[in-house]
């Protein structure tokens, strides 16, 4: 059975040249030429290292007018699609745990209760900010740069669509400021990361995850690492640039974990399959059974998922005092 994805037509993408997101330097080398291994669209992207600080990023990349067109209806996160056959209950439970693991990672570092605050940065539907609002009582707010506000979780939320930078948000406004699998999105990540130090109240945390650029699966992966996610995936991080970000922006980090509320097994299995299908796309629709067969299978690896550097990276930060 074929799990590629048919992909639809689709207008040949602009590009634009930038300058490296961290120091600003105009000199690069190449780093690698990735696809758009999850939907088979063409095109051809490329990843740079700047040859001052390190940073790896795409360049050149899409405008950003042009690139919410690869945020459609088949992008998972937006939870348009809802009928998977027989596992969708299955893949019901799987995006409820990952709101759970989010809930569980976040309140180790700030008191959720009907008195705080709550700011998720590329919210998507908002079923995390949804599930502290029941839960704690909080107040939630959610941003994301497309109009999810239709879907039925962002009713129960503050849903604000834009750029983060540019939202209408009072300074020390939250108690916690969040950013699941966001900034690696960014076209101005420091901006975003200096707007987060201003919102956030001075007594609060900030909580970032991203994909780990120094980890097992971009060793196994490489040009076909799921981490990449061209063309929507702008910067790459490792431990030491992703802590290089957040100082910069005046921030501090409180605690570093080496895996995310994001399960790791999402890229161990769509490595393999971005490798298999070699730039034809995936098909969600076909591979969710293999997918939670394999989850199955490989259960008894993942219960040291904390210890392994498979995928994700975590950094709690702070205002510098």
């Amino acid at each position: 059975m074929s799990f590629a994805a048919t992909a639809a037509p689709f207008a040949a993408p602009h590009f634009e040249t930038i300058d490296c997101y961290y120091c600003g330097t105009r000199t690069y080398r190449p780093m690698l030429l990735a696809q758009d291994d999850l939907t088979g669209r063409p095109g051809t992207f490329r990843f740079v290292t700047c040859d001052c600080c390190g940073l790896a990023y795409q360049n050149p990349r899409i405008p950003i007018n042009e690139i919410v067109d690869y945020y459609d209806d088949d992008y998972i996160a937006h939870r348009k699609q809802r009928d998977w056959g027989v596992l969708t209950a299955a893949y019901t439970r799987a995006m409820d745990k990952l709101d759970a693991r989010k809930d569980e990672i976040a309140s180790r570092y700030v008191q959720l209760d009907s008195a705080s605050s709550v700011l998720d940065v590329g919210c998507a539907v908002g079923s995390f900010l949804r599930r502290l609002r029941r839960r704690y009582g909080s107040q939630v707010v959610g941003l994301d740069f497309k109009d999810l506000s239709s879907h039925p979780f962002a009713s129960e939320i503050e849903f604000h669509c834009g750029l983060f930078y540019e939202a209408p948000l009072e300074s020390d406004e939250f108690d916690l400021v969040t950013m699941w699998h966001f900034l690696e999105h960014d076209y101005d990540p420091l901006r975003s990361l200096a707007t987060a130090r201003r919102v956030v109240k001075p007594d609060g945390r900030l909580v970032i995850e991203v994909p780990r650029l120094d980890s097992l699966t971009f060793q196994l992966f490489g040009d076909r690492w799921p981490g990449l996610q061209a063309p929507q995936h702008t910067v790459l991080l490792d431990r030491d640039r992703l802590h290089k970000f957040v100082e910069k922006a005046g921030l501090e980090v409180v605690d570093y974990l080496p895996y995310g509320a994001f399960p790791a097994y999402f890229y161990l299995f769509t490595g393999t399959a971005f490798r298999l299908l070699n730039g034809r796309g995936l098909n969600l629709r076909k591979a969710i059974y293999p997918y939670f067969l394999g989850h199955v299978l490989l259960s008894p690896v993942l219960l040291f998922e904390k210890r392994l550097n498979l995928a994700m990276q975590t950094v709690v930060c702070r205002r510098v005092p």
